[in-house]
């Protein structure tokens, strides 16, 4: 059986500041959070490539692009750096059938708006307090294997109300120890592509070791990569008749050849 090709995205610019909080950020991801992710998911039928803003063509290649199955993307003050060409390429990928897997502060990327359509704010507070998921839809693929519900021990709150169109099919939400409640887990449907936003993973915590955030990642880079076969399409294409046309076509009798003349 074929591997699902995911390719890990991650700006990796906090890991290469200098002070103490990007210190902190380092003890938890010293290789960046897309190389602790590409260790952490990594399993027998999955082959993962993980990327960053810094590399050539901004880390995504239109090659790589191609061939990407699932894409992760992680992004926090570098989203005004990535360049509105490679939004386009993103986005015609998700829309032919590629699965996109956006997470945490990557709710208000390019590529996450533009997808959604959508402001995609909402609140937020940065005190490291405990937050709890819960799963909603515990038949979905995502939530299998999952607890009912988890503790991360610290984390940055995320609140309603968040700028997510409604038709979101909500899969986690959480509870944080401020009172606040968020949307933590949603998917949703665009083109041939599947999308998934999970909000957990701050990155002055080592939340992307935890094994239950580790297993809904998993579950999500499957669920996501499940698309339907040629799913590339092109909207210009002449679709013919289903049944016979015994219509008498009135096209017929005006010369049209000087219309698909090239300018």
């Amino acid at each position: 059986m074929s591997k699902i090709r995911v390719t890990i995205w991650n700006e990796n610019i906090h890991e290469k500041q200098e002070g103490a909080w990007a210190d902190l950020i380092r003890s938890f991801y010293p290789n960046g959070i897309h190389n602790a992710l590409a260790e952490g998911l990594a399993d027998d039928d999955l082959e993962i490539t993980p990327v960053s803003l810094d590399m050539p063509e901004q880390g995504l290649p239109q090659d790589l692009l191609e061939r990407t199955d699932v894409l992760f993307w992680w992004g926090h003050c570098g989203h005004d750096k990535v360049e509105d060409a490679l939004v386009d390429r993103i986005q015609k990928r998700v829309l032919e059938g590629m699965g996109l897997v956006v997470l945490h502060s990557g709710h208000y990327s390019k590529i996450f708006r533009r997808m959604l359509g959508t402001h995609c704010s909402l609140r937020w507070r940065e005190c490291g307090e405990k937050e709890r998921v819960w799963v909603v839809d515990k038949d979905h693929p995502i939530a299998q294997g999952v607890p009912d519900s988890f503790v991360i021990p610290h984390t940055e709150m995320y609140g309603e109300p968040f700028g997510i169109p409604p038709e979101a099919h909500v899969v986690f939400i959480s509870w944080y120890e401020g009172g606040n409640v968020f949307r933590s887990g949603v998917t949703f449907q665009r083109g041939q592509g599947k999308i998934f936003y999970f909000s957990p993973g701050h990155e002055t915590f080592p939340i992307y070791r935890q094994p239950e955030v580790l297993k809904v990642l998993g579950n999500a880079a499957r669920w996501a990569a499940q698309t339907l076969p040629n799913a590339k399409t092109n909207c210009w294409d002449c679709d013919p008749a289903t049944e016979k046309v015994y219509s008498e076509n009135p096209m017929e009798k005006i010369d049209t050849s000087s219309l698909h003349k090239k300018a």
